[in-house]
């Protein structure tokens, strides 16, 4: 996991920043609304399949013999759909025809990616978490290579922002090649093959999956889109939008990696009919604990931190990432609770949940975006985390009989009001503000321990589970 973060920092803080500091604003708010635009259509890329399949081979690795060759085919052919979806909705939305040659590429890098990570669906599924783990950083690794090279070994001609789109596709390719032998050694193969039947009942029990998969994208992918499309410098304010949605989208890899973790356990052990309670709250505390440290740190930070990272519109971005930042609680949370409702079955409610917080986040993105503009996107992302991790919160509780137990609820609230404090405190402290950000940081961590909400055993138990 240590090496996976590594990576992964290193690509966004390092490569990612710097393309953008590189290329300016615009041109890479405009990337970035590309790309979050070819995000929007992944449930005709994937159908849910890719969650589908995980649980599926979680609960039974016959599956994987008996699926694979069908599914795989499956796989190719929506893929083939998918990106003459993105183009057809590319020509209707009005993209310029350098835009849409961008877009090209893109779809094609997320059919790619798709196909990685059903590759890698079947290699947690089967527990294998160190294997996964290594696949994972397998893209970045060969981005880096090639990125690093295009930006800092070349001398001749500027950077432009197509060099990264088609470095991403190269990483890509090498990585499916790498992965794809991995899969096949653990399953019996038989020729790809189309099954009319069997892909019929795979979208009927996928579909829950798909729609998720859309709903998410929608109240979760849409804010730089509808930036770049209502404002007159919408590219720009795309821009300023990504330069603070990069430190979030950093900050949620810890979440994400327990989201891998989390949903093969929960099918596992709910499969097994063994009790969730104990999983639930160490990984539930563990996130809470990293994502509260978080967000006080980077509202109380923005602006240095802003400063450190960027060239241009400190001011807008810090305000923008000081919101932001504030959904990595809720947003965390989802992560762990929205595992364990998926590894349950509860997609229709998970569905409900999506669909709501869809409706709210392009209202008030349409409503909010023409007045308050990236900061109105932040204000309109905050809003709709909140209402999602409320909901699941309730829902798991019901379900699964959860007593919360008052002594632990006023631990983690008191942990929430001393860090907020000691945040406030911090920048009156007369000393470099990387200094107060160090103390800050140490203060949580000995406050966490303090109120026993980290218990080492309860870590090893965690860690043990993995294997």
């Amino acid at each position: 996991m240590g090496f996976n973060l590594l990576v992964k920092s290193f690509w966004i803080f390092g490569i990612d920043r710097t393309v953008q500091n590189t290329v300016g604003e615009h041109t890479y708010g405009m990337y970035f609304a590309l790309f979050n635009f070819s995000l929007l259509f992944n449930m005709f890329l994937d159908f849910g399949i890719t969650g589908f399949n995980n649980r599926s081979v979680a609960r039974s690795a016959d599956f994987l013999h008996n699926a694979f060759s069908r599914v795989f085919t499956l796989k190719l052919l929506l893929g083939v759909f998918y990106i003459l979806f993105v183009l057809f909705a590319g020509l209707l939305a009005g993209y310029n025809a350098s835009e849409y040659k961008l877009l090209m590429f893109l779809a094609l890098n997320q059919f790619l990616a798709g196909f990685i990570l059903y590759l890698r669906s079947n290699i947690s599924g089967l527990l294998l978490f160190k294997t996964d783990s290594f696949i994972s950083v397998l893209d970045r690794i060969f981005m880096i290579s090639l990125c690093a090279v295009l930006l800092w070994g070349n001398n001749v001609l500027p950077f432009r922002i197509e060099w990264f789109v088609y470095a991403q596709t190269i990483a890509y390719l090498a990585t499916v090649a790498v992965t794809l032998p991995i899969v096949l050694r653990k399953t019996k193969l038989k020729s790809p093959y189309i099954d009319y039947v069997y892909f019929r009942r795979i979208f009927t029990k996928s579909i829950p999956f798909a729609l998720l998969a859309l709903l998410t994208s929608l109240h979760n992918r849409t804010d730089s889109v509808f930036l770049e499309r209502l404002l007159p410098d919408g590219s720009e304010q795309a821009g300023i939008y990504a330069s603070a949605f990069r430190l979030l989208d950093a900050a949620m890899m810890i979440a994400y990696l327990f989201s891998v973790l989390l949903l093969p356990l929960f099918a596992r052990m709910i499969a097994e009919k063994e009790s969730v309670k104990a999983l639930l709250k160490t990984s539930f505390t563990l996130i809470f604990i990293y994502s509260v440290i978080l967000a006080v740190v980077s509202f109380f930070y923005s602006y240095s931190l802003m400063e450190l990272l960027y060239h241009n519109h400190i001011q807008q971005s810090s305000d923008v990432f000081r919101l932001l930042m504030l959904s990595i609680a809720p947003l965390s949370a989802t992560y762990v609770f929205g595992s364990l409702l998926t590894a349950n079955g509860n997609l229709k409610t998970l569905n409900l949940i999506a669909f709501s917080a869809m409706i709210l986040n392009i209202g008030l993105n349409i409503a909010i975006i023409p007045y308050w503009q990236a900061v109105g996107s932040a204000m309109a992302s905050l809003c709709t985390q909140l209402l999602i991790i409320t909901v699941e919160i309730v829902v798991a509780v019901k379900i699964f009989s959860l007593k919360l137990s008052l002594k632990y609820i006023l631990k983690l609230v008191f942990f929430l009001l001393f860090t907020i404090v000691a945040g406030w405190l911090s920048l009156r402290l007369p000393f470099a503000w990387y200094i107060c950000l160090g103390m800050l940081l140490a203060f949580c961590v000995f406050l966490s321990m303090v109120l026993r909400l980290i218990k080492v055993r309860d870590v090893i138990s965690l860690l043990l589970k993995r294997r």
